[in-house]
């Protein structure tokens, strides 16, 4: 769906259905530039060359009544990195069972993070973007169906949302760019919020599958196992029908002028090349009238576990007696072991990291806010530091 898609809702919405349903659109916008601050570096997208289109975005979300409890929701959104095609992120309906529960099916995002629903929403937190070291997982929607009830404990109100669908997209993983599955997805999150504090806690499960036909390295290392007759330990390296996990938990305090946010998340592919992540920030915003002054630290950790390595053989024996060096050609005395390739390829999947950002936020608009911020990246295995500048304007209308 391109940019015509952004026609046909303006087009629906001068259509009258007043005898049909009630069509209310909404819009929200990030305009965003930035750019790293010495020339050979790059980070979230970013390089040394100012970008206006990174970031930035255009949404409409369309919301319908169809009475009798029943709506209808979709979201439009053309992203600058995307030349600004548009397409439909969210598209599904939402029956109301009561004035205290709901059940939803279509296109929805996936409520990983507390900032998942307004996820694109630029306007409706103070940071360019999330922390990134913890909004890093590059999908956000799913195909299924979503359970929420909210209620009464005492004097805390709570909303607890239960989720069920699948995810077939292409994905951030061993690659910029592969093709995953994750099949019987169930999750859970659960909020509770008493007056200026809320803490919220998620926890999904699924199974994975991600193909490897644009890494031809790990291709090449799985065909070489299985040649060998490896296949399990070329089932531990391959992500295919995998047990995976995502768990987070978070805190947020909005007292007085005081703003506080923490966020902890890991996510794990069981027996996969894929290295275990965990990471977390930690923000203290203070507003001062129209301006709110943050201050953010994140950390990021991803690797594999040590009983991992050193799981492919140095030789196997043949059926007839004969000892084989399991190496990439046999033959090749001072051919590379398959188990070197294999604990160097889950070596490289480790990293580690530490971000340092401070930023202001304007509301010089009842429906507008301007933006600045400064990001100091630290590869905390390399020493590697690269700084990002950005700043930009997000609305609602």
């Amino acid at each position: 769906m391109k940019k015509s898609a952004i026609a046909l809702a303006v087009a629906l919405g001068t259509v009258s259905f007043h005898s049909v349903a009630e069509i209310r659109i909404n819009g929200f916008a990030s305009i965003i530039g930035g750019q790293t601050l010495d020339s050979d570096d790059t980070l979230h997208g970013y390089d040394n060359d100012f970008d206006m289109e990174n970031r930035s975005l255009f949404a409409l979300q369309l919301s319908a009544d169809l009475q009798e409890s029943l709506t209808a929701t979709a979201q439009i959104v053309g992203r600058g990195q995307n030349d600004f095609d548009a397409e439909f992120e969210w598209a599904y309906l939402t029956y109301a069972i009561s004035d205290s529960s709901q059940i939803s099916a279509g296109k929805m995002r996936i409520p990983f993070y507390r900032y998942s629903d307004f996820l694109d929403v630029g306007y409706a937190y103070r940071w360019v973007k999330p922390p990134q070291s913890v909004y890093n997982l590059s999908f956000s929607t799913y195909n299924g169906l979503s359970y929420i009830h909210n209620s009464t404990l005492g004097e805390w109100e709570s909303t607890v949302q239960l989720a069920l669908g699948s995810v077939d997209d292409d994905i951030v993983a061993i690659t910029y760019s592969d093709e995953a599955e994750l099949n019987n997805t169930v999750g859970i999150n659960w909020t509770l919020n008493r007056d200026w504090f809320s803490v919220r806690a998620a926890y999904f499960a699924t199974k994975a599958s991600i193909s490897a036909a644009n890494s031809p390295e790990l291709s090449g290392l799985l065909a070489g196992l299985t040649g060998y007759g490896l296949t399990q330990q070329a089932d531990d390296i391959a992500v295919d029908k995998d047990d995976a996990y995502f768990a987070a938990i978070g805190i947020s305090i909005d007292y007085n002028d005081i703003l506080f946010d923490v966020e902890y998340t890991q996510f794990d592919v069981d027996n996969s090349i894929l290295a275990k992540q965990q990471q977390y920030y930690a923000s203290l915003g203070y507003r001062i009238d129209a301006w709110t002054l943050h201050l953010t630290y994140e950390h990021n950790e991803d690797k594999n576990e040590s009983d991992e390595f050193n799981s492919v053989p140095l030789t196997i024996t043949a059926p007839n007696g004969v000892t084989i060096p399991v190496t990439t050609d046999p033959t090749n005395p001072n051919a590379p072991y398959l188990r070197t390739l294999v604990n160097s390829t889950l070596a490289n999947a480790r990293a580690e990291s530490e971000t340092w950002s401070i930023g202001a936020r304007y509301d010089f608009h009842p429906s507008a806010a301007f933006k600045i911020e400064l990001n100091q990246f630290d590869n905390t295995l390399t020493d590697q530091k690269v700084e990002l500048l950005s700043f930009g304007i997000d609305l609602v209308f």
